[in-house]
């Protein structure tokens, strides 16, 4: 079931993604999440109109997708931007397909007119995954990102609405 995050999903969210933070390279950012961290997202998402949303699986979060503006300014206000991740060994079910579909579709009833995808250079089932989902590569930051005691490139993905 999909559904919009709650206060009370933050401490199973926060689970979710740590794992990607501490184990993986697929996101930069180095510094695990707290509940409160979480709490303070879902409640900005909703603040600013963006779906903050959670895939559950028996009273079990196992997976989250989210979106916000690409970049501050009322310039960028129908470019948004999205985050997506499942817990492991739920790849391959479509759950991925249907989060990211239900984000693009509240992402669109918006107003938004395209999204972006930020997506690790050594994430090479991510960036398969946007393609099979309609996005297209547009640029590549070399060394945009460092972690583990090395720099990754940033891919960045679009799709219009």
């Amino acid at each position: 079931m999909i559904r919009p995050a709650r206060p009370e999903d933050a401490p199973a969210l926060a689970a979710l993604l740590n794992h990607w933070i501490e184990t993986t390279a697929i996101t930069f950012n180095p510094v695990p999440k707290t509940p409160d961290d979480i709490l303070g997202l879902i409640l900005s998402k909703a603040a600013a109109g963006h779906a903050f949303l959670v895939a559950e699986d028996g009273g079990r979060v196992i997976g989250q997708a989210s979106y916000g503006q690409f970049r501050a300014g009322p310039g960028y206000r129908t470019c948004m931007e999205h985050s997506i991740s499942l817990l492991p060994g739920t790849h391959g079910k479509g759950l991925g397909r249907t989060l990211l579909a239900a984000v693009e579709d509240h992402a669109r009833a918006g107003g938004a007119h395209q999204m972006i995808a930020a997506v690790s250079g050594e994430n090479a089932d991510g960036r398969a995954f946007h393609a099979r989902m309609g996005y297209a590569h547009v640029a590549t930051i070399p060394e945009a990102g460092h972690k583990f005691g090395r720099f990754m490139d940033l891919v960045l993905m679009q799709k219009f609405l």
